[in-house]
């Protein structure tokens, strides 16, 4: 074994402890403390409990401190090696990734860690392995994920529209309400809950399948839920059916929720038993139509899934009561966080505009 490094006599231990005492790096502070310790005639062996080290890294950096002094028991952070990505080609990446594959180009309908291995190396020049790739991805803010359904026929001109012009659709709708009127916006959809249930991810070991109950039955109940993020409030009913009757029962029950004196704009999509001239609208609600096919404008969709994620999935109802029991307890569990209600039903923008003394 090696003979005991020597340690630089230009230092006493009262300046190391004085060093320790100012400094605000940690680990600098822990190491002047050992080797103040060690400089006292303490045995090294004492000294590395002091600072948290065994006696081969004590070594290491007694030969730090006595090349650089105090300054060399920092630590030093390399930069690494220069990225092989610049900026604007990790800007060009995004939009590759962005924008998606073309099935008639590039032969897949969607990105794997493999074609963008193959894109980088003919784009940029770049060969990565494929492990990076999916690190670089994560590094430009992207995440495997499951694509949410679209319909064909939708029409992205019209949602846009919709959404710019929000704010002068409400003073349409309520340039009769008396001034100083609060107006609370809800929103409103339905789902079926039911015995053939989804399954949703899970922790699990690698290597290793899961598995979950999954119901062939179809005994089914319909939960109708309206929320308002802004008060984090919910109104809900689970009802046998979907029709014009039950959703009369909804808008009665939404109606009993709207604080005292305040007006209620309820968002909804077109299905028929909303737009039916035969519901009676109660005098504190105005519905307000979303434009048709866009299920992505209406919070309680995250709702739903938030519902089944956590308390309705990987389950297995017995009986149509157990389904109405297990879809009642799910939202009462939700009404009991309020924050969860703001932070999943609020949009980006400005949804609340100031009208003549009224927040909406």
């Amino acid at each position: 074994m090696g003979s005991a490094v020597q340690l630089r006599t230009d230092y006493l231990p009262a300046d190391l402890r004085r060093l320790a005492r100012v400094t605000t790096d940690v680990n600098q502070r822990r190491r002047l403390l050992s080797l103040a310790a060690v400089l006292d005639g303490m045995s090294r062996a004492d000294a590395t409990r002091i600072g948290g080290m065994d006696r081969q890294t004590l070594r290491d950096w007694v030969h730090r401190f006595n090349a650089a002094g105090p300054e060399g028991l920092k630590d030093v952070w390399h930069a690494g090696p220069e990225p092989r990505l610049s900026a604007a080609q990790k800007v060009a990446l995004a939009e590759i990734v962005e924008t998606g594959p073309d099935p008639a180009v590039d032969g897949v309908v969607r990105w794997r860690r493999v074609d963008l291995q193959r894109v980088i190396k003919e784009r940029f020049g770049v060969d990565y392995h494929e492990r990076h790739v999916g690190k670089l991805l994560k590094e430009l803010g992207f995440s495997h994920m499951s694509a949410r359904p679209r319909h064909p026929a939708q029409n992205g001109e019209i949602i846009e529209a919709f959404k710019k012009n929000f704010s002068r659709t409400l003073k349409a709708h309520l340039a009769d309400l008396p001034d100083g009127t609060p107006v609370e916006i809800w929103w409103q959809d339905e789902a079926r809950i039911g015995q053939k249930n989804g399954l949703v991810r899970q922790w699990a070991r690698r290597g290793t399948r899961p598995r979950q109950p999954a119901d062939q039955r179809y005994k089914s109940a319909y939960l109708f839920g309206a929320i308002c993020p802004a008060r984090g409030k919910g109104a809900a009913l689970a009802l046998p059916y979907v029709d014009t009757e039950a959703m009369q029962l909804h808008i009665d029950e939404i109606s009993r929720h709207v604080a005292e004196g305040a007006h209620a704009v309820l968002l909804l999509d077109r299905a028929g038993w909303h737009t039916t001239a035969n519901l009676d609208i109660p005098d504190n609600i105005t519905p307000i139509f979303l434009p048709s096919r866009a299920p992505e404008l209406n919070p309680v969709e995250n709702i739903w899934q938030y519902l089944r994620s956590n308390w309705l999935s990987n389950r297995v109802f017995d009986t149509y009561e157990v389904i109405i029991d297990a879809a009642c307890e799910a939202w009462l569990k939700l009404l009991d966080s309020p924050q969860v209600i703001t932070s999943i039903g609020m949009r980006s923008g400005p949804m609340w505009i100031n009208h003549h003394d009224r927040w909406y």
